[in-house]
């Protein structure tokens, strides 16, 4: 079991959020290998870089299980939660919440997690990140500013950053402590400060200094506030009714996976294996955002 960052009560019964509103649907997938393995890849950046970007990733799995390969970037949390319980992906990289959402939904495993330094738990953390302009220097000084965050259903560019604010500063967006909005995306939370259009924001630690790394912001310009505690990484899930070989080859595709030109993309050492219950500590985070799990099923 990975450690888990705690949350009080108060800060549980202080934050509010809207839910994403899904449809139950169940799935139709067949105890069948696929002809075309879909692969969803995490809407957190821009779709098309995501995908060029993977090509490696598409190119190993389709040698590693000889199947064609098909990568998939949805809209948005929502579209890749309901595509993953309608059965119309068989592999999808969630964020932890995502995840959450979507086991609720859909008969999903998740199999492998990313390792950002080889040798250490597959955990990661959020950044609350300011304007350099904006006064900003400790949580406390949000009081009275607008706050950027990702999707709804991002663990890292929402619900952790939000819950820091809460239990770290005790401020609220419920109690109009503090203005928000939501601009989907990782990279968009940064451009969005950096571009003055908000003073501060959430968003996940590893996407912050790479996009730092790459000239994408300026780290001068938009400065980290604060970390998060490390909390278990984002998940590699499949569909549970999968056959039973074609899951040990994909178990065995991700965790023997040494190539660098497929684990660049993820900043990652590797991917080391996860279980369901390794994402219990989301589970209770779930009530920041006003998310009642059972409407979910």
């Amino acid at each position: 079991m990975l450690g888990r960052p705690r949350f009080t009560a108060a800060a549980t019964a202080a934050l509010t959020a809207s839910a994403l509103l899904l449809s139950g649907c169940g799935t139709d997938s067949a105890n069948a290998a696929p002809e075309t393995l879909r692969v969803a890849l995490l809407p957190d950046e821009n779709a098309s870089e995501i995908i060029k970007n993977n090509e490696p990733l598409k190119n190993h799995l389709e040698e590693q299980l000889g199947l064609e390969v098909e990568l998939v970037v949805t809209t948005d949390y929502s579209s890749m939660i309901e595509a993953m319980a309608r059965g119309r992906l068989e592999l999808g990289y969630f964020g932890p919440l995502s995840y959450v959402l979507a086991q609720e939904k859909a008969d999903i495993e998740p199999f492998a997690a990313l390792q950002e330094v080889e040798g250490e738990d597959p955990t990661y953390q959020s950044v609350f990140i300011a304007d350099a302009d904006s006064g900003i220097e400790t949580l406390d000084d949000v009081a009275g500013k607008t706050v950027a965050w990702g999707d709804q259903a991002s663990t890292s560019s929402h619900l952790i950053p939000k819950a820091m604010l809460a239990e770290e500063a005790d401020l609220r967006v419920d109690h109009g402590e503090y203005q928000e909005q939501h601009v989907d995306s990782h990279d968009a939370v940064a451009l969005t400060v950096q571009n003055g259009n908000a003073d501060a924001g959430g968003m996940s630690l590893p996407i912050y200094e790479r996009m730092a790394e790459e000239g994408l912001i300026d780290p001068a310009t938009v400065v980290k506030v604060q970390e998060s505690e490390p909390y278990a990484n984002y998940p590699w899930t499949m569909q549970s009714d999968l056959p039973e070989d074609l899951k040990e080859k994909l178990r065995r595709a991700f965790l023997d996976l040494e190539d660098p030109a497929v684990l660049e993309p993820f900043d990652a050492a590797g991917f080391e294996e996860v279980t369901d219950s390794d994402y219990d500590a989301v589970r209770e985070l779930a009530p920041l955002l006003d998310i009642d799990l059972e409407d979910y099923q």
